[in-house]
């Protein structure tokens, strides 16, 4: 026959730990209402704890990003993972986490004779604003491509550059141009142009690149800006997982059209990742196909993003 004394104090203990633990009861206020001891109360916590009917799970946010760096390392043959803690999945966090990390880790690398190379948009604005600023000697800081817009969306691309620049005290090279042009002959020409071809070894020189991945979304400043024909738009939107330097990837990291390619000004998807340096800065939930894609293609030695996106990339 069971003991009802131990049945009760069972009951009692279950109770008392329902109201400590989510009902957000004070063990004075606990004692009170059942005419004990606190105590009393905090022993009954206790054996609910050591007898496994209370199991208490913290979610520290740095746990394990170490150990997921080094899953990405291994996985994707990286010479570098950083993983940061976002306290919330969303897009315009990550971003601002995103900025931090990355100008942090720049400031950390970065060494005297460097030549810094860097693209456009609203996630290496994050990272330019939180540049603090390192005194190094003769390094270089240059745009990757082109990035001026016919559409009202600013990409950035002067204000980055400039205050890249600012951080390293050099004076920055920019290109002036847009992304793509409407004929490969086009940007041939452009690129014969000394002034432009100075620009463009120097990035091609740079043995720092510090870029994001775009999404084909109708926001997308490259989209948005009208570059492309009807067939390239679908091409795009129904093959491409992301870009870099405005050019245009599946998820298995090939190129999606050779003759959009052929047609971006600035540096190559391949020279990109052969670089000593190649750092790839992105997070967020729509990246994600983006991001893997970039790793696939090897286009990225070095990967700066949160610990969501990194769990996903992991994943797949």
């Amino acid at each position: 026959m069971p003991d009802e004394r131990s049945d009760d104090k069972l009951s009692r203990m279950i109770d008392i730990a329902k109201m400590y633990y989510q009902l957000d009861y004070s063990q004075q206020e606990i004692a009170n209402k059942f005419g004990i001891s606190r105590p009393t109360v905090s022993r009954f916590l206790q054996q609910a704890k050591e007898e496994g009917y209370v199991q208490i799970k913290i979610l520290d946010p740095y746990e394990n990003n170490g150990t997921l760096a080094a899953q990405l390392e291994r996985k994707f043959g990286l010479k570098r993972a950083v993983i940061f803690s976002v306290p919330q999945y969303e897009d315009a966090i990550v971003k601002k986490y995103l900025g931090i990390a990355a100008a942090d880790y720049l400031n950390e690398t970065v060494k005297d004779d460097d030549i810094i190379a860097t693209t456009w948009g609203t996630t290496l604005y994050e990272v330019a604003i939180n540049l603090q600023g390192k005194f190094t000697k003769n390094v270089k800081v240059v745009q990757l491509n082109g990035g001026v817009s016919h559409s009202e969306t600013n990409t950035y691309a002067h204000e980055i550059v400039h205050l890249f620049g600012k951080a390293f005290h050099t004076n920055p090279h920019f290109i002036p141009l847009p992304a793509i042009v409407d004929h490969y002959m086009v940007r041939q020409t452009i690129e014969s142009d000394r002034h432009i071809r100075k620009t463009l070894e120097l990035g091609k020189r740079a043995n720092i690149a510090v870029f994001t991945v775009g999404v084909p979304t109708e926001d997308s400043v490259l989209i948005k800006a009208n570059y492309f024909n009807e067939p390239e738009l679908k091409l795009i939107q129904e093959s491409g997982a992301g870009d870099i330097c405005s050019r245009y990837f599946d998820l298995e990291g090939k190129i999606i059209s050779e003759e959009l390619n052929e047609r971006t000004i600035g540096i190559g998807l391949e020279e990109l990742g052969q670089k000593e340096q190649s750092i790839l800065v992105a997070g967020g939930s729509k990246k994600v196909a983006g991001i893997y894609g970039a790793l696939k293609g090897k286009y990225t030695n070095v990967l700066i993003t949160d610990q969501c996106t990194a769990k996903y990339l992991l994943e797949r």
